[in-house]
């Protein structure tokens, strides 16, 4: 089954290769879940470095994208390690990823779920999360929102 996901993977890729050059982007956009909590995160992760996403160690070897006047499509060699205390650290994931087609070759693990969004500049990395913002005011009890009187 796995051979089958890396051969859909690698024609997916060679396909978008053939149909125009890829543009190499030095930071990869991803989206984790931990199933146990529900809480879905994006994070940043630089080309060549270590990022880490609860227990798992991410890296992203290459990360390509399609140019700008091509259907939209990014591509990611993503390597993701297990990192459990006392224990040699574990290989769970090497292979492309895709944000068109997350599915198709994605991280199988019973607690986390990890997907590549979009292959950015540098410039293009993720702002850090804004402050909640204040709640609104809830209208006085027995009062329409409405400008015209009743």
């Amino acid at each position: 089954m796995r051979v089958r996901i890396a051969l859909a993977g690698m024609a997916l890729a060679m396909a978008s290769a053939d149909a125009a050059e890829m543009i190499s982007e030095p930071l990869a956009q991803m989206q984790g879940l931990d199933k146990i909590t529900a809480r879905v995160s994006q994070f940043n992760a630089p080309v060549g470095q270590t990022v880490r996403f609860g227990k798992l160690s991410v890296i992203v070897r290459e990360c390509r994208r399609s140019p700008p006047e091509e259907r939209p499509e990014n591509a990611a060699f993503v390597e993701i390690y297990e990192d459990r205390p006392g224990e040699a650290r574990e290989r769970l994931f090497s292979g492309w990823m895709f944000s068109s087609s997350p599915a198709l070759s994605a991280l199988e693990h019973a607690v986390y779920d990890v997907n590549l969004l979009a292959c950015r500049p540098a410039s293009g990395a993720l702002p850090p999360p804004a402050p909640a913002a204040p709640a609104a005011p809830a209208s006085p009890p027995g009062r329409s929102r409405g400008n015209a009187p009743r």
